[in-house]
């Protein structure tokens, strides 16, 4: 009785906590959407951190995706810079969504104790009359990222100076891009540098003309050599914004006759169509002869190879000058001089081998008896040659 009590109180928990854990929440197409996931909305979830006075937190990281599918719906998109920081679900709703519920599964991970808490946003997109606005500006901001963009303090800011430089009526964030998503490249961890976000805005009345000060010849030659243009209204934002006005595009829907939305293909369903069962193809296949394949693959390397050889052997056989002919063109001094050369290789070989039999005696020093002088011996035989320079400056 007690286990099922338990279990029974369990399972009203489990349904309180999912009752109160769909949150719904009612953009309106065509205007920014942005939901943070708070980290203290989750907290109550998890036990406490178990070490006292500790100001560290747990970490909580977070799964969105919509009910029944792996993954989000095409135009919500998800940030978490670190396990300590709050998510943030953002994204720009077409007209074709509205009027459709679209329920988020959030997924709460507590890093520290693996327990998880689900909760559910319950999106409901309402149509927009003034969807979409006839005139959109895109704006590259260089010193900001996504999740410091995403922040309403900032977003109100940047929409504050825009209104400022544009004067329309209405004035609405349409979608905020990272710079990753469009190719660009992570920035290195250093100088506080940033990844960069592309920030649409639409408004009902016509570009300013500060805004189209970029589309001036002057300005558009200093861009295509890299150099940052002169627009007259980027003292309004560059206290706190860094825009890239060479990157800035300006677009008018009514001069493109039709909207966004329509110019998107359709996604479809995502099944294929019915194209009966695979056929294979049938067993009796028609013979293919590869003789000439094969002659054309061995015989035309062998036929050069073969020249190849011919070639090099007419080239190292046939070629070659000889010995005589050799002599006959070097002069005779060298010719002396090698063989000078080889005699006396020869002959300190031969005293190299038999250096254990006695001296000859026209090695051994010649002694006058009657001066007392000893002589170094003399060799007639090779007395000329030795004698003769090895170079001669004339004949």
């Amino acid at each position: 009785i007690l286990c099922t009590a338990q279990f029974i109180w369990e399972l009203l928990v489990t349904i309180l906590s999912r009752s109160h854990a769909d949150r719904n929440v009612y953009p309106s197409a065509g205007v920014l959407f942005v939901h943070v996931l708070e980290r203290e909305y989750f907290k109550g979830e998890f036990p406490p951190y178990p070490k006292s006075g500790d100001a560290t937190s747990d970490p909580i990281t977070f799964n969105t995706n919509l009910m029944g599918y792996p993954d989000r719906p095409g135009w919500l998109r998800y940030i978490q810079r670190t396990t300590h920081s709050d998510g943030v679900l953002y994204g720009s709703p077409t007209g074709q969504h509205a009027g459709k519920p679209t329920i988020i599964e959030i997924t709460a991970y507590n890093r520290r104790s693996f327990e998880t808490a689900r909760h559910n946003l319950v999106i409901n997109i309402m149509g927009n009359e003034e969807y979409p606005l006839p005139y959109q500006a895109e704006f590259y901001i260089k010193n900001m990222n996504v999740e410091e963009m995403l922040a309403s303090e900032v977003l109100g800011d940047f929409l504050g100076a825009v209104k400022n430089v544009w004067q329309p009526e209405r004035l609405n964030a349409i979608n905020i891009t990272s710079a990753l998503d469009r190719g660009g490249r992570v920035p290195l961890p250093i100088n506080n540098l940033k990844e960069g976000v592309y920030v649409m805005v639409g408004a009902d009345a016509p570009f300013s003309s500060c805004l189209r000060e970029v589309e001036g010849p002057h300005n558009q030659l200093r861009c295509s050599q890299e150099m940052e243009p002169a627009i007259s209204c980027d003292k309004k934002f560059r206290a706190q914004f860094d825009i890239d006005w060479c990157k800035i595009s300006l677009v008018d829907i009514n001069k493109l006759g039709t909207s966004n939305s329509h110019t998107r293909p359709d996604p479809g369903t995502g099944i294929l169509a019915e194209i009966g069962e695979y056929n294979p193809p049938s067993e009796s296949l028609k013979s293919r002869d590869y003789y000439a394949d094969f002659l054309v693959t061995l015989a035309v390397p062998a036929a050069v190879a073969m020249v190849l050889f011919v070639i090099l052997g007419y080239t190292m056989c046939c070629r070659r000058e000889g010995v005589d002919k050799r002599n006959m063109q070097t002069p005779d001094i060298q010719l002396v001089h090698h063989s000078s050369i080889q005699k006396s290789s020869k002959e300190l070989r031969n005293m190299s081998k038999n250096r254990e039999i006695s001296w000859p005696l026209s090695t051994l020093p010649v002694f006058n008896p009657v001066s007392g002088e000893v002589v170094p011996p003399i060799h007639p035989d090779n007395y000329e040659t030795t004698s003769m320079p090895l170079m001669q400056a004339q004949t």
